[in-house]
């Protein structure tokens, strides 16, 4: 990869310039020349990468094919590249890290510049703006994509977005109003940063401490306080996902990490693989292996079954996203009381959920404060391990579980042959395994 990037990079500056510096003659005609800004933007950051070391992420390794189809049509004469412009914005913020979403930006201005009434421009830049957590300018652009956008179902979630973000917005006014006049120095210092107009992270650290503030001055009894308290609840709920039930959840009711944790408190969790050995037990009557699973609080089974019963119980079902088009798998129609679903970027995951929950197929899913629970900074806050790849769904559970410190007992059932975990999975497990029974091919952990 580094070769292939080095020569794209090489192609780039050859088309397009350094920056700075006018785009060289091509004999033959060519694109058009206002294209070539948003060239060199890509040549800029492909020589970051390049700097960075080597490619470790597959979401990137996209992102650099995408620039180079651009740079393909942006070499051919006659060659309309607007939509290669839109697709590479595209890959760009799915790709996720925050040098991605400001190259996405970045390319939405020069598409918006080139082509007004273009829709998907304007919702690419109202999608890179909310990716920046500039939520005011985020609803400009989404409106911008509503007022030429035709599709009355195509527009709806652009329309639930603003809903949100103005939501999100108008929760901090009524903060502000609460307590512009009457509030101490550093409560009244405190409100000043605090703005519906800040960046997303500025404002979730002002409106913290504000909330902060306000409660040692007058304490937790207070109306106001508590009114306070209420709304920067419902702000940092409004700012991890949409309130949408039906059409995003399938019917279900959403579930955080408290209500997560209370439902595992004192009871006994067992993960099942999905191995031919222990589907064949379970459907077996009067098995041992059967009974045993049957007396456990809750069942917890991961991923796409192969092999289990369609009818087999599951109280929580959890799976990890993986591929190109995570939102383009199978839909989950096993029945199940909870449904995690962890993934990455956050747009990828939204999107998963909407295409692939099937309604009445579950109770309750997990919000966005469970997609990521190995990396978020709120759980686990590990560095995702370079080359590693990515962890086990079950190991992933198994670490939220163990973060979250309620559950009586965590056992798992069948992790041998086939289903065995990683290595250094299988070193944190054993490092923290209370006794195991080979009959049963089960491992307690707590």
């Amino acid at each position: 990869m580094g070769q292939t990037l080095t020569g794209l990079l090489t192609s780039v500056r050859a088309i397009a310039g350094r920056p700075g510096t006018p785009a060289p003659g091509r004999p033959g005609g060519g694109p058009d020349p206002a294209l070539l800004p948003a060239l060199r933007l890509c040549g800029d950051h492909l020589a970051a990468l390049a700097a960075s070391g080597p490619l470790t992420d597959a979401r990137r390794t996209r992102l650099i094919a995408s620039i180079g189809t651009l740079t393909t049509a942006c070499s051919t004469p006659g060659a309309d590249a607007f939509d290669a412009l839109l697709r590479t914005g595209q890959q760009a913020l799915d790709s996720g890290g925050d040098a991605e979403a400001r190259l996405a930006l970045a390319l939405a201005e020069e598409a918006t510049a080139l082509r007004t009434r273009s829709k998907g421009a304007w919702r690419l830049r109202g999608n890179a703006l909310d990716a920046l957590g500039r939520g005011e300018e985020a609803i400009t652009a989404y409106e911008r994509h509503l007022a030429l956008q035709r599709n009355i179902a195509a527009s709806r979630d652009v329309e639930r977005r603003i809903a949100t973000l103005r939501a999100a917005g108008d929760r901090i006014d009524e903060a502000l109003a609460l307590f512009r006049a009457g509030a101490g120095t550093e409560a009244s210092g405190a409100a000043a940063r605090l703005s519906r107009h800040l960046p997303a992270a500025e404002a979730r650290a002002a409106f913290t401490d504000l909330v902060r503030l306000l409660t040692a001055e007058r304490g937790t009894a207070d109306p106001a306080v508590r009114r306070l308290a209420a709304l920067y609840a419902e702000h940092r709920r409004l700012s991890d996902r949409d309130p949408m039930a039906d059409p995003l959840l399938g019917g279900a009711e959403p579930i955080g990490v408290p209500g997560l944790r209370r439902l595992v408190a004192g009871r006994t969790v067992c993960l099942v693989a999905d191995t031919p050995r222990t589907a064949e037990q379970e459907r077996r009557p009067g098995s041992p292996l059967a009974a045993l699973i049957e007396g456990y609080d809750l069942v917890v089974r991961c991923d796409e079954a192969h092999h289990t019963a369609p009818a087999a119980r599951t109280d929580l079902h959890a799976c990890t996203l993986r591929g190109d088009a995570p939102w383009k798998g199978p839909r989950w129609d096993r029945r199940a009381g909870v449904r995690l679903v962890f993934g990455d970027p956050l747009p990828q995951w939204r999107l998963a959920l909407r295409s692939r929950l099937v309604p009445g197929a579950q109770d309750r899913v997990g919000d966005a404060s469970l997609r990521r629970p190995l990396h978020d900074p709120a759980l686990l806050g590990e560095e995702a391990a370079g080359g590693a790849g990515p962890a086990s769904t079950a190991y992933t559970v198994l670490r939220l579980l163990d973060f979250l410190g309620t559950p009586a007992r965590v056992d798992l059932i069948g992790f041998e042959g086939p289903a065995a975990l990683s290595p250094g999975e299988r070193e944190w497990i054993g490092a923290r395994t209370g006794n195991t029974d080979d009959a049963a091919v089960r491992i307690s952990l707590r």
